[in-house]
Order: structure tokens, then C-alpha cells, then sequence
């Protein structure tokens, strides 16, 4: 699954690949003819990427809600970040949206321009109504993110929960 924006590749990771992403960065960069530069597969977020990698390999015919989407940047086929649907649409029509990118390449729009357009694939895909997401309290970057692409905020407690 690839979508596409102005400066951006969007490409949803197979089984496979997400496999490779967590042991052979360099097998994965040949086989998708890029460079990772995003970041680092280690700590919590290669616990979490651990996790979605058995939930792409259990939903193959619908990977893409679990699986990452490597951000890679069409003039030099470079990783600069990577985004993912947590699970498929729930009961009352929502996905959840998670994003991270690589500390060079923030502060250039990419992460704005990649959200806003994996919020309008999943928003075109039948099951989907609204696209939610969950930032730190104090994470004011992410949500800038966020209100750009349309979101309101829905909930603030521990953390802050949004909706589009």
C-alpha cells in the first residue's frame, strides 16, 4: 500500500518488512530503495513496533491498520519518519493515528503533510468516520500537528485525546 503527497512517499510496511525494520535495517533499505534516517528502533517504540509487527503478521488481507508507514522523501529516498493506524476501524467508526519523525528533519512540514494524508485515505476507506489521537499534555509540537489537520481536542486529562 503506497500513497503519495507532494514531497512525500507513504508506504504502509508488509509482514515481512516490518520483520526486517526490526532486525536488517540494511535488507530493507535494498528491497524499498531507500535510506532509514528516522528513528532509532530501540527502548518503548521498539516495544511498540514489536507489537504491531504480530498484528500485521495475524491480519494480512488488512495490514495496513497495523502496520507502520515509512514517510520517505521523494527527492533523496529518504526515512525521515514513520506513521501507523493503531487497529482497524472501531465500533463507532474511528482509527487511531500515531506519528514520530526523525529529529533532522523536524520543523519542515513533512509530519503535517503525511497526517493530513493518511487522515484522508483512512477518512475514504468505508468502516471510517473520524480519525482520534492521543498526545502527551505537554507535547505542543504534536499537537500543532494536529489542529493544522483539522483535529479538535475531545478529552484532557492525563493526556490529551483528538479528534477529526
Amino acid at each position: 500500500m503506497i500513497a503519495e503527497t507532494e514531497r512525500l512517499e507513504l508506504h504502509a510496511l508488509n509482514a515481512a518488512q516490518m520483520r526486517l525494520w526490526l532486525n536488517d535495517i540494511p535488507a530493507l533499505e535494498r528491497e524499498l530503495k531507500c535510506s532509514y534516517k528516522a528513528e532509532a528502533i530501540e527502548g518503548f517504540f521498539r516495544k511498540i513496533v514489536e507489537g504491531q509487527t504480530v498484528l500485521t503478521e495475524e491480519n494480512p488481507s488488512e495490514y495496513w491498520w497495523h502496520s507502520f508507514w515509512f514517510l520517505i522523501r521523494k527527492s533523496d529516498r529518504v526515512v525521515v519518519g514513520s506513521a501507523d493506524f493503531k487497529a482497524g476501524p472501531n465500533e463507532n467508526g474511528e482509527v487511531e493515528i500515531g506519528y514520530g519523525l526523525g529529529r533532522e528533519f523536524e520543523h519542515n512540514g513533512y509530519m503535517t503533510e503525511a497526517v493530513a494524508a493518511m487522515c484522508a485515505w483512512a477518512k475514504a476507506q468505508s468502516k471510517v468516520s473520524h480519525v482520534i489521537a492521543e498526545t502527551d499534555l505537554d507535547n505542543a509540537p504534536s499537537q500543532n500537528i494536529l489542529k493544522r489537520c483539522g483535529f479538535a481536542e475531545t478529552r484532557r486529562g492525563e493526556s490529551v485525546w483528538w479528534r477529526l
